[in-house]
């Protein structure tokens, strides 16, 4: 087998000692059947990033953390790289302005969707009216919007074929992060929309019996909160499709931070997975590099190792370096950044040598600050196949200095 076992936590790739040390921090807290690491593990709140949880009648809303649904959406285009290059600049400006990146709604227009007159919308109106209408007027404000932080809408060419795909990643924006927010306020006894009091980033996980009334309702939320993450970028991805003028033939679109009912070993989980792909035999997932770097599309193998995953894999290459290291601090009132890493000047030449052009992004997203997806993949080789390899050649993200909570 390709992991190693330490302290009861199954761990693939080279430990990283912090998130370790979460991951047996939940292994010790709650009903827990296994903990696991993917190779691209980094310390995260409460439940490490690349961190797999399999709980047996219990929710952890810290574990799926605040970035409730974030995952990834890849559609292969009919369109070919000679048919996009030498126009693929002015492409790049117009996503740039005809999608909203960072906080706001700045630059597109709002979104009506069927998704809102969902009844799962009764579990926030059960809470409090205030609740409901201010969640659901966020949620109708940003959705359709990327955020920032490592939030993204790509332009790859398939390695093999030359054939353009369109990627993106985000989640669900603010709404999920105030119902993460409220349900962990809720579970310490605290009112929903209270502020959250400083919290560790090792604190154990916060737990919810899962047929409990709240863990129900915490559970039906993340559901919603789901829905409203694909809608958000099935709708980018539309968005970019009519730019390029292209139409779609496959797709293949993910959740890597979400709690999943599954049957493992006869008995009934919940898994919980927090920046991990599902990985069952057959299933697709889009797995994203860095701006200078490979993504893939896989699919889950029917293999031993795999089932001792529990069906889970890595969800992108996995940090190395922290937001601070590589770009520096930021002070917000005076707008400058200090004691940074990586240059602005490093980052553009790594990303024009890679032979990307590129809107938006600051240093904490350059290349230097994440493996090699390929080390990663080579760690899951026995659970994963990979399918198509994409090079990114147009990568938009927000701009350096985008104030935005709700990114990751």
């Amino acid at each position: 087998m390709a992991y190693q076992t330490i302290n009861g936590v199954r761990v693939w790739g080279n430990p990283d000692e912090g998130a370790l040390s979460q991951a047996i921090t939940c292994s010790n807290t709650g009903k827990v059947m296994q903990t696991l690491l993917m190779a691209d593990h980094h310390k995260g709140y409460s439940q490490p990033i690349g961190g797999v949880v399999v709980y047996e009648g219990q929710i952890s809303p810290s574990g799926v953390g605040y970035d409730i649904a974030c995952g990834n959406k890849a559609v292969r285009t009919n369109l070919y790289a000679k048919d996009v290059k030498p126009g693929l600049s002015k492409i790049m400006d117009k996503i740039a302005r005809n999608i909203s990146f960072g906080v706001g709604r700045v630059n597109s227009k709002k979104v009506d969707h069927a998704l809102f007159d969902d009844p799962d919308w009764s579990v926030y109106a059960a809470i409090g009216t205030q609740e409901h209408d201010k969640l659901k007027s966020l949620a109708r404000d940003q959705l359709g919007t990327v955020g920032s932080g490592n939030h993204y809408v790509d332009i790859f060419e398939e390695a093999a074929t030359g054939r353009i795909w369109i990627g993106n990643h985000f989640g669900s924006r603010g709404f999920g992060h105030k119902t993460a927010s409220g349900f962990i306020n809720l579970a310490a006894g605290r009112a929903f929309l209270a502020n959250a009091p400083g919290e560790k980033m090792d604190q154990p996980p916060v737990l919810l019996n899962i047929d409990s009334e709240l863990g129900d309702m915490y559970y039906r939320a993340m559901k919603l909160a789901g829905r409203y993450a694909y809608a958000g970028r099935d709708y980018v991805i539309e968005e970019v499709l009519a730019i390029l003028g292209a139409e779609a033939d496959m797709e293949v679109h993910n959740h890597h931070n979400y709690a999943w009912k599954e049957t493992h070993n006869g008995i009934e989980t919940v898994v919980v997975r927090k920046g991990a792909t599902p990985s069952a035999p057959g299933q697709l997932g889009f797995i994203g590099g860095s701006m200078g770097d490979i993504s893939v599309i896989v699919k889950g193998k029917d293999t031993a190792e795999n089932r001792e995953a529990y069906y889970s894999t890595v969800h992108g290459a996995g940090r190395i370096m922290s937001r601070t290291q590589a770009a520096g601090k930021m002070n917000w009132k005076k707008r400058t950044r200090s004691g940074g890493q990586i240059s602005t000047a490093q980052m553009l030449e790594a990303v024009r040598n890679f032979g990307v052009e590129l809107r938006g992004a600051g240093t904490d997203e350059s290349p230097f600050v994440y493996r090699k997806l390929q080390q990663v993949l080579d760690a899951h080789a026995e659970t994963i196949e990979v399918l198509h390899v994409l090079r990114p050649i147009g990568v938009c993200m927000a701009g350096a200095d985008e104030f935005d909570p709700y990114k990751d």
